[in-house]
């Protein structure tokens, strides 16, 4: 993707990074965190911010290396050939596209409880945490407006979306200032129901289900907008470490806010009884902060819009991507002649995001799903960047992961461990759902009459045992995560990493020389005579 132009800077980048972050997330994660943890949740946004901070560093390497738009799908492919590529390409684009309507529905549910007189109607878009078919009609409006802010040029992309960043980074400080000073029940973290009720188990299982995976998920925009960064070598790295960083701070400061901020008598019966429409303005309603809560209600569009917008581009360019590497027909991999976006590509995201919203129409039944098959997405990040440093050592890395033989590994096990932590049935509903994609591999193996296919099918068994393994090790766990109990708990994540370790080695292993090393080489040797 050489000829996609590189306008983007490092400020740029990280604002993209950012702005994906920082998205509904902050509006509905406290709360459910919360609901299913008690206080401990801070604990749950802290092992987030690690899992995820060890996985992206190696992202952030590979981002480097190639700097090319939708590049998430296509570093197994150069890895370990297509098979894994289209398996890890495939649990990606699910896990994007899908947000975008997630953002959707986020600012939706929001808007059902405007206090106000006149929007007495918008009371009639959400029933029981599931929008209703006005409420998927206004969800429908604000998919059409993510996909226009992107549909001319990248540079009115990236303008609009550092404004909107800077907006959403005030927004969460006035927030939490304003519920800290107005009302402070330093009692909610020891109350008789201590700072774990439900065990430190659910802490783990917080991480998985209440968002957090979810909500940090935006450092992915940065490595997928590699094409169009000025300078790779320094911005990849700083833009995803950085958004990271700066993301989880102001996630743990809105959590110990929250729980501060909650009544008392609201949580009497437990934190699980604890429910909310729109969250953070119920509690500005609660304690009176009238200018917060509108404040709040008119963020509840921006921060989940401009995630939403980010990541109509960065769904674009993914499916870009899976055109190049041959998932897809032709079309879906061609640029716009005057506005250089891949059009075509937006299109299919968009009927995608409409899927999503008719199937899926609560906020937390879809974050959990979006988090199952994120989780899934990131497994093969840490493989190919030790793959790559085997098979293609001399290939060159503006950005070098030190200690990589040991973040590596760790990522893959952290990854596998809040894969678990996500509860049966939910893992194996998600592993299916990304069995589903299968067919179009078959289809475009058979239309280029199977040529490489044994060899790279091989390549990537052990990808499919690895997720066999998960699902039976979720199904015959600890009851803790929803299992079976055969595995009790403690023994359960030994055996996780334990095993995770091992099919990191064989994914290692498995890696060889293919014939996207060409491509990879050349995209990379553009990266270098440039600099």
């Amino acid at each position: 993707m050489s000829n996609m132009q590189r306008k983007m800077g490092t400020f740029a980048l990280t604002m993209t990074g950012i702005g994906s972050i920082i998205g509904s997330g902050w509006l509905f994660g406290a709360w459910k965190a919360a609901q299913i943890a008690g206080p401990a949740a801070i604990f749950s946004w802290v092992i987030g911010m690690v899992v995820i901070l060890t996985i992206a560093l190696s992202y952030a390497e590979l981002g480097a290396m190639f700097p090319q738009a939708g590049g998430m799908v296509k570093y197994p492919q150069y890895s370990h050939g297509s098979f894994i590529g289209f398996l890890a390409a495939w649990a990606n684009w699910i896990s994007i596209a899908s947000t975008i309507t997630v953002e959707a529905i986020a600012s939706v549910q929001y808007m059902s409880t405007w206090p106000w007189k006149w929007a007495r109607w918008t009371h009639e878009l959400v029933d029981n945490g599931i929008l209703t078919s006005k409420g998927l009609a206004v969800a429908s409006l604000l998919l059409f407006v993510y996909f226009f802010v992107n549909y001319w040029t990248v540079n009115l992309f990236a303008k609009a979306n550092s404004f909107i960043t800077i907006v959403k980074l005030i927004i969460p400080g006035l927030t939490a200032g304003a519920l800290f000073f107005a009302g402070f029940h330093s009692g909610n973290f020891s109350s008789e129901h201590g700072v774990a009720p439900y065990g430190w188990a659910s802490v783990l299982t917080a991480v998985a289900t209440s968002g957090i995976v979810f909500a940090f998920n935006g450092f992915q925009s940065p490595v997928n907008m590699a094409g169009e960064a000025k300078s790779p070598n320094k911005s990849i790295p700083v833009a995803v470490i950085g958004s990271i960083f700066i993301a989880g701070i102001v996630y743990i400061i809105l959590q110990i806010v929250f729980i501060g901020a909650v009544s008392p008598s609201s949580i009497a019966d437990g934190w699980n009884h604890l429910n909310f429409n729109s969250p953070f303005a119920d509690l500005a309603i609660a304690l009176g902060i009238n200018w917060l809560t509108i404040v709040l209600y008119a963020d509840a569009f921006v921060s989940p819009s401009g995630t939403g917008a980010t990541y109509t581009a960065t769904t674009s360019r993914m499916l870009y991507g899976m055109q190049q590497n041959g998932y897809l027909p032709k079309i879906f991999g061609t640029l716009h002649p005057l506005y250089n976006v891949p059009r075509p590509a937006m299109w299919l995201n968009l009927a995608a995001c409409f899927l999503f919203l008719f199937l899926f129409r609560g906020w937390g039944v879809l974050a959990e799903v979006i988090s199952v098959a994120t989780l899934i997405s990131y497994i093969m990040g840490p493989v190919a960047l030790i793959t790559l440093r085997k098979t293609a050592s001399h290939f060159y890395r503006p950005f070098y992961l030190k200690g990589a033989s040991v973040i590596a590994p760790c990522g893959f096990v952290f990854a596998s461990l809040t894969l678990y932590w996500a509860r049966w049935p939910l893992t194996g509903e998600v592993i299916f759902i990304m069995a589903i994609g299968l067919p179009v591999y078959f289809y475009y193996q058979a239309k280029n009459k199977w040529v490489g296919f044994k060899k790279e099918f091989l390549t990537g068994a052990w990808m499919l045992i690895y997720l066999a393994c998960m699902i039976f090790i979720s199904y015959i766990g600890s009851e803790k995560f929803g299992g079976k109990n055969i595995l009790p708990f403690g023994w359960d994540m030994l055996v996780i990493a334990c095993v995770s370790l091992a099919f990191y080695y064989w994914g290692i292993k498995s890696g060889k020389p293919n014939r996207y090393m060409k491509e990879a080489e050349q995209i990379n040797q553009e990266n270098f005579q440039s600099k």
